[in-house]
């Protein structure tokens, strides 16, 4: 009997903004530069619960979910990944073992710090997010956008 196979991964991140309008960035190990936090949704999760999951784990912030804005398909690889809005809740900054460097980065200055071209869509698609959520479907190496579609739906 061969074994099922997942034909996609799902995984959340949230763009978390605090009052003053800075968001919240982290680094990986992955040499991929500075990114919002996310990561795979575990089974039993929802998206939120993952993107709010992932968002404590990497950086010590507890954030609330306000909006989806995005969802965005990497088809080299298989994976789903829903992107979230949210707003600053509490906690300290906190690096992690997956985190090295966590920060407050001011909002003009976010997308000049992502190095990864699939990230610096998907972050500046939340920044300029404008009430209609975004899918995006991507290759990588090299990066290319299949298609960008706004899908008519107004949160």
């Amino acid at each position: 009997m061969s074994e099922i196979r997942p034909q996609h991964i799902v995984a959340a991140c949230t763009l978390v903004t605090r009052e003053n309008g800075d968001v919240l960035m982290v680094t990986t190990h992955s040499r991929r530069g500075w990114e919002v936090p996310g990561g795979v949704v575990e089974i039993g999760e929802s998206p939120i619960e993952g993107a709010l999951r992932e968002t404590l784990e990497e950086s010590g912030i507890t954030a609330h979910i306000t909006q989806m804005a995005g969802i965005y398909t990497n088809i080299t690889h298989g994976i789903v990944i829903f992107a979230f809005l949210g707003d600053y809740i509490s906690g300290e900054l906190t690096p992690s073992s997956e985190t090295p460097e966590v920060a407050w980065v001011s909002r003009d200055k976010v997308l000049s710090l992502i190095e990864e071209p699939p990230m610096l869509a998907r972050v500046g698609d939340m920044l300029s997010f404008n009430g209609q959520i975004i899918y995006r479907t991507y290759a990588k190496k090299p990066y290319q956008d299949v298609s960008v579609v706004e899908l008519g739906i107004r949160c």
